[in-house]
């Protein structure tokens, strides 16, 4: 595909949610090359969240028609834990309070699920300090329950420290700027680069509402998704165009 080896190809995809009878995408078309940066954006409504949600194999959509490619593999129909432990990531829009887990107990079971690495947790504990740093979190983050009484940033910079451990091959990121305020937003997006200079091959999809994360983290491309669609693709400068002008040119009428 176009001279470079494929990471990650969605060709075709439809889906509903799980109790539905209409489809909510409509044919999403995507190919995204190691150490590439993809934003999808599109205004509320547009069924981001579904596609980053059906990616990752949520059990809230089914897939009705087309294919998912992951190196290679055709994963259509593989469950959310092999996609994830064959290197996809999804951080959430809204991640969830898990109480009676701590952070360093949910890292050391996902490591050890995802490359079998049998950490001890001041094993863990020790490779994890510095990306702590780097996030700006203090370090007795790692003992308190997962996300319970976090900040909207603390929980936003928790799922980069996850991907950052988990060392995937694909991240998803569901408008991981949402919520924030411009010093949050800054050190998240700082992590994510930092991520990514660490793991040159890391495939980002990058799911966002507004322009001030790309300002950030630079996208190789952007595509526009509105009710269920990707209406049109480009280079950076197309989110640009969109800060500028807004989405009333690509919605399409009601069906």
């Amino acid at each position: 595909m176009d001279g470079h080896p494929e990471l990650f190809r969605i060709e075709g995809l439809t889906a509903r949610p799980a109790e539905a009878t209409a489809d909510i995408l409509h044919g999403v078309d995507l190919s995204v090359a190691p150490g590439e940066v993809h934003a999808i954006m599109g205004p509320n409504g547009s069924e981001k969240s579904t596609l980053a949600n059906t990616l990752l194999a949520s059990p809230e959509y089914q897939v009705t028609g087309g294919r998912i490619w992951f190196k290679g593999d055709d994963i259509t129909d593989w469950p959310t834990d092999v996609r994830a432990k064959s290197g996809m990531f999804l951080a959430f829009q809204y991640p969830q309070e898990i109480a009676g887990v701590s952070v360093i107990q949910f890292l050391r079971q996902a490591l050890s699920a995802r490359k079998g690495l049998d950490l001890s947790v001041l094993e863990l504990r020790l490779s994890i300090m510095e990306w702590m740093k780097r996030l700006g979190m203090d370090p007795s983050f790692a003992d308190r329950y997962l996300n319970e009484g976090f900040s909207g940033g603390e929980k936003k910079r928790n799922e980069i420290l996850q991907m950052a451990v988990l060392e995937p091959d694909l991240a998803i990121l569901d408008e991981t700027d949402s919520g924030l305020d411009i010093d949050a937003l800054r050190t998240v997006a700082t992590g994510i680069n930092e991520v990514r200079a660490d793991r040159k091959e890391l495939g980002v999809v990058l799911i966002t509402h507004y322009q001030r994360l790309l300002d950030h983290v630079r996208p190789d491309r952007v595509h526009i998704l509105v009710d269920g669609r990707i209406v049109e693709s480009g280079g950076p400068e197309l989110a640009h165009r969109l800060e500028r002008e807004g989405y009333e040119a690509w919605r399409t009428e009601p069906r």
